[in-house]
């Protein structure tokens, strides 16, 4: 039996192919090249197949977006990488008024086909400046995506789908999704199955073995299917709370009009975020649901989101301010009652 490929061997083999085929094709970053490759592995061996274009840069990540961006606007394939995402808010100003701008302010369309890597969230005991998830931050920038690895998604096929926009993504990516295995072959457990829902982007949909209706649909994004899976099987297990849960690659822009058919099974809907609150992807999908299911929700979108603190270094303390499976699984049974 083959053992099944983590997360990060899986990007790092998205990144190989797309190197392999595509000669516009760069890689950029700080320590990105061999022996070191990168600070959680993902470009080994990249820069020793193609020295060329694996660009290993100063410590500027407003300069290596900068670059990232005119290779794009020169019809190069860039993918910059942020040591972590926290770093990331130095490349706002690239991203917000010079990248995403670039696709339409010429007086014609531009493909501007860039990606730039986040690694994202905590649970590592990382601390404050290295733990967040800033997603919050860059949703609502016209022309620019933003996605999220997943375990259930092959990331060739998530920068097959980036690239083609042909405007400038951001893809965040969970360090402790790193070390995960992907799921294959529409298992998740003996619990759980997975399929696919949607539109051109699918979306995973995780549903128990039994097939009964759900009393809850939760929506997340990747970093957050481990913690919501536990939570879903101690709800079944512990409350006979029967949930659903949809994760999507992109996060914005996002239609949820595409997954009506499994949001209309029940009318309890969660949507769960690593963020903190206010201004948050998380709301904007409550926004969306009760537009368009008022009639048929029984309450409230329930919106999960870490607490209002910084990301404490000590794990004990850390585990209070992120969320936990036992807190998604604490705050769905009392909305339930």
């Amino acid at each position: 039996m083959n053992r099944r490929e983590r997360v990060a061997e899986n990007l790092n083999r998205a990144l190989h192919s797309l190197l392999d085929t595509d000669p516009s094709a760069y890689v950029l970053g700080e320590d990105i090249a061999d022996p070191y490759g990168g600070a959680f592995k993902v470009t080994k061996g990249l820069s020793e197949r193609h020295p060329e274009r694996v660009i290993t840069t100063p410590l500027s990540e407003a300069g290596i977006t900068g670059v990232g961006a005119g290779l794009a606007l020169a019809g190069n394939r860039p993918v910059v990488e942020m040591m972590f995402a926290d770093f990331a808010a130095l490349a706002f100003d690239q991203l917000l008024n010079f990248a995403s701008k670039s696709v339409s302010m010429y007086g014609r369309r531009i493909p501007m086909s860039m990606v730039v890597r986040c690694p994202t969230g905590g649970n590592r005991g990382y601390g404050p400046t290295h733990s967040q998830s800033i997603q919050k931050h860059f949703i609502g920038i016209p022309e620019l995506s933003l996605y999220e690895t997943t375990p259930f998604h092959d990331n060739h096929d998530v920068f097959t789908a980036m690239l083609s926009r042909e405007q400038p993504c951001v893809l965040f990516e969970d360090k402790v999704l790193y070390t995960r295995t992907l799921f294959t072959d529409g298992i998740v457990d003996d619990l759980f199955r997975y399929e696919w829902t949607g539109d051109d982007e699918p979306t995973a949909h995780v549903r128990s073995v039994d097939d009964t209706d759900p009393d809850w649909v939760v929506i997340a994004p990747g970093g957050l299917s481990e913690r919501v899976i536990g939570a879903m099987r101690s709800l079944l297990l512990e409350e006979e709370l029967n949930c659903e849960l949809l994760v999507p690659s992109r996060l914005y822009p996002f239609d949820l009009a595409a997954l009506l058919p499994v949001l209309s099974r029940t009318g309890r809907l969660c949507v769960v975020e690593d963020g903190t609150a206010d201004g948050t992807w998380g709301e904007m999908l409550a926004q969306q649901a009760h537009t368009l299911l008022w009639k048929r929700l029984s309450r409230p979108v329930l919106v999960l989101s870490a607490e209002p603190s910084i990301i404490p270094t000590a794990a004990h303390l850390e585990r209070e301010v992120v969320l936990q499976s036992e807190t998604i699984h604490r705050a769905i049974a009392e909305a339930t009652r």
